[in-house]
């Protein structure tokens, strides 16, 4: 694609629970439409496959990546359809018995997998007395950034908290992404603080799209009939490189179209060129 081609987008927004061949068939309707609807790339949230909040559970239906029956399935759904896929994350075993990982998927049309990325940034943190997170816990970090393809566009990969470290948006950019994506489960309480001002931020400081697909409501989790479930925030977004806001996914589940300008990407940093302006510096 050449810098004043359109790309039509899908995010798909979802409710998911804690069985993941439950959640496939939420996930799969909505990427036909989709399809149907002309998206050339479609973008899926984090934690497509399982939100739960007993890891026991999460021990007993997770999988390695090579036998993952919600990646099979995506997959073969990309095929079908002749589209890019974004399966923002899976939850997935490491293989080596050291947590989880949490990993974010490109499929390309043929259906074969383009790039993945491992979620940098882990979800530690005390927001209050009753609602804490610690996903190193379970989790395994990644080390490494992400600049792929999709529909010839170049993209940057992350994930929801990883929002909050801007260093890491500002080197996908200088690297050459034209999107970014952040797929996300974002908390309701920092989310209706600091989701879209932050998403904005982001397309702001970079120049580029960003795209977020998240995940919203109550999720299910009637394997863990004990344990308080989690609650999303919603409100999947594209935001153009200027900051504007394209499209909101708003608290339900659902499928968010946008059409993407990519010359905007040139545009927006013809106008404010702040990439190529960094300076070295001593301190503090």
């Amino acid at each position: 694609m050449t810098g004043g081609d359109m790309l039509k987008v899908g995010l798909v927004q979802l409710n998911v629970s804690d069985d993941p061949i439950a959640n496939l068939s939420q996930t799969i309707p909505l990427i036909r439409q989709a399809a149907a609807e002309g998206a050339q790339l479609v973008l899926t949230p984090e934690a497509t496959n399982i939100l739960s909040p007993d890891r026991k559970r999460q021990e007993a239906v997770l999988h390695v990546q090579a036998k993952d029956p919600t990646l099979s399935a995506l997959r073969s759904e990309a095929r079908a359809a002749g589209i890019w896929l974004l399966i923002g994350s899976l939850a997935l075993k490491s293989g080596d018995g050291d947590r989880f990982v949490n990993r974010s998927i490109l499929i390309d049309p043929d259906g074969e997998v383009a790039a993945s990325y491992d979620k940098l940034h882990m979800f530690d943190v005390k927001i209050s007395e009753t609602e804490q997170y610690r996903e190193s816990a379970a989790y395994r970090p990644g080390d490494r950034a992400v600049v792929t393809k999709a529909a010839g566009v170049p993209v940057g990969l992350t994930i929801c908290y990883d929002l909050r470290f801007p260093h890491l948006y500002r080197k996908l950019a200088q690297a050459g992404a034209r999107i970014l994506t952040v797929p996300s489960a974002f908390s309701p309480t920092t989310g209706a603080a600091h989701w879209e001002v932050l998403m904005r931020a982001r397309a702001i400081e970079t120049g580029c799209f960003v795209l977020a697909p998240a995940q919203c409501g109550t999720h299910d989790a009637p394997h863990s009939p004990d344990r308080v479930p989690r609650r999303s925030h919603g409100h999947s977004l594209a935001v153009d490189p200027w900051g504007k806001v394209l499209a909101d996914g708003g608290v339900t589940q659902g499928l968010s179209m946008v059409e993407l300008d990519l010359g905007a990407v040139d545009r927006a940093r013809s106008r404010i060129p702040s990439l190529t302006h960094d300076r070295p510096f001593d301190g503090p």
